[in-house]
């Protein structure tokens, strides 16, 4: 957990339009004009479309891009795996470890060979998506599956997440040490100990997912390392078929949803080549949205409920799920099934880690460098992040929120909305955050916010590619080079010594 954090117009402005009597929430959506393409469901007309070929070609390139990375990571200690030079066992390189031989591992070339793969991966997903009319289901499917296979070779891609992970499950599964009590730290003579970061920070990780990690620390480190990464792409897997399911519930075309989640660059080189257990928060929230379309809201209200045992973030589902189950009955349902969840879920907090709860209080206060509140505060001149910028943030947050919360509209698209205003609230922001506003942007009905979270892709693939800080390090600009900046940094060292 490192960072535990004018496209065409064709790619953002195309929609995929509801089937007349659809429901969503009991509401009935009138179809726009648009072109059948099968199966009784309906793509608008984009302004900028392509053609099959170039739509393949697309979905090729992003599998070439992941090989070509997955290549020169696995060669050798390097850049693109962090710690490495410290420790790179053949178990954590992988297979394809001696494929072609001793590749470069000079910094700055691998720096600048990322940072172009994975801006030319953001042209192929604009093109991907203009050609989404053009393209099967089981095309699409199959580059999907393609590419997964292909990441789960990779060792973890630019931060330390998954380590991290089995830092904390070795902590209280092995050592019996409560990971929301006590720091990695208290585990120095574990084999993990080399690969992790945050040394000092207590775990901010729920407790659902801390349990079910406990049982990796009677593996081995390998298998451990294996069985996670695996079932980590598994999960982005299911994330993927549950916004297929959604959207054919819903009456849309699920090839644009799938795309539109399935092909972003930050998805596909950040979220799952970074291995990061969002996916493990993103099923039970995509699954709570499927049931409560299909009228089984104490089951939504149940299941929403697991994903916040993951990570709170996913609290904020909740209000929206209410919205869009419409009437008070339905919305009491809900309510109810997320109830009767909360009492075995916090039973098992209470048996397992006590009084004691994630450390949500420590990341909240750090910054990254392209962070929305750094970017403002620098621009601003209050030298970043300053902490009246993050409770202005803080504040904006809750207003959004409400304000969607009174707004009329598809409850989807006002959820998306309120996700997005929380991403760009985070001082500490990472690329695959991204991914919470995807799934929900590609099953509304919104224009705009799928303009907004393509927007909001690229403006990440351009400040967090490595190019991007050898450029600013040569202007002599440095977004965290100011007092608070500094203290920011300070505190990172301090819990990752």
């Amino acid at each position: 957990m490192r960072h535990d954090s004018g496209q065409a117009d064709g790619p953002l402005t195309l929609a995929s339009a509801r089937v007349a009597g659809a429901t969503a929430g009991g509401e009935t959506v009138t179809i726009p004009h648009g072109i059948t393409v099968g199966e009784r469901l309906t793509l608008p007309r984009p302004r900028l479309a392509f053609g099959p070929t170039a739509g393949r070609l697309a979905l090729a390139s992003l599998i070439v891009a992941a090989f070509a990375v997955v290549l020169f990571a696995t060669a050798q200690a390097n850049e693109l795996v962090p710690r490495s030079s410290l420790s790179f066992p053949h178990w954590e390189s992988g297979p394809l470890h001696h494929l072609f031989g001793k590749l470069t591992n000079d910094p700055t070339g691998l720096d600048i060979g990322f940072s172009t793969i994975v801006l030319l991966a953001l042209i192929a997903y604009g093109v991907a998506l203009g050609a989404v009319r053009s393209l099967s289901m089981r095309t699409i499917v199959i580059a999907i599956v393609a590419v997964h296979a292909v990441l789960l070779l990779s060792p973890p891609l630019q931060l330390t997440d998954l380590f991290n992970y089995l830092g904390y499950a070795r902590l209280g599964g092995l050592h019996h040490l409560n990971p929301y009590t006590h720091v990695i730290a208290g585990e120095t003579h574990d084999p993990i100990y080399r690969f992790t970061t945050w040394h000092n920070l207590h775990s901010p990780y729920g407790p659902l997912f801390t349990a079910l990690s406990y049982p990796l620390a009677l593996t081995s480190l390998p298998v451990a390392y294996w069985t996670l990464k695996l079932v980590t792409v598994l999960m982005s897997l299911a994330f993927v078929a549950l916004v297929w399911r959604c959207a054919r519930q819903l009456g849309r075309d699920p090839r644009f949803a799938v795309l539109f989640v399935a092909a972003n660059p930050v998805f596909l080189f950040y979220a799952v080549a970074g291995f990061h257990n969002d996916f493990f928060m993103l099923v039970p929230s995509l699954a709570a949205i499927s049931l409560l379309i299909a009228g089984r809201d104490r089951a939504a209200g149940a299941v929403v409920m697991l994903a916040v045992a993951i990570k709170f973030t996913a609290i904020l589902l909740l209000p929206f799920l209410l919205l869009g189950a419409a009437t008070r009955s339905r919305r009491l349902r809900v309510l109810s099934g997320a109830a009767m969840a909360t009492v075995p879920l916090a039973a098992l907090s209470l048996a397992l880690f006590g009084l004691s709860l994630p450390n949500l209080q420590d990341q909240s206060t750090l910054l990254t460098d392209f962070s929305i509140p750094n970017v403002v505060g620098w621009i601003v001149g209050l030298g970043g992040g300053a902490p009246v910028l993050l409770r202005i943030a803080n504040v904006a947050l809750v207003l959004v929120l409400a304000d969607q919360l009174r707004r009329r509209g598809e409850w989807l698209n006002r959820a998306g909305w309120a996700t997005l205003a929380l991403v760009a609230s985070l001082a500490w922001l990472v690329p695959w955050y991204i991914i919470w506003v995807a799934p929900l942007a590609a099953l509304g009905t919104s224009v705009r916010l799928r303009r907004a979270t393509v927007a909001f892709t690229a403006y990440l693939v351009l400040t967090f590619a490595p190019v991007t800080g050898l450029i600013l390090y040569e202007l002599g600009i440095d977004p965290m080079g100011s007092s608070v900046g500094q203290a920011s940094l300070s505190l990172q060292h301090k819990l990752s010594q």
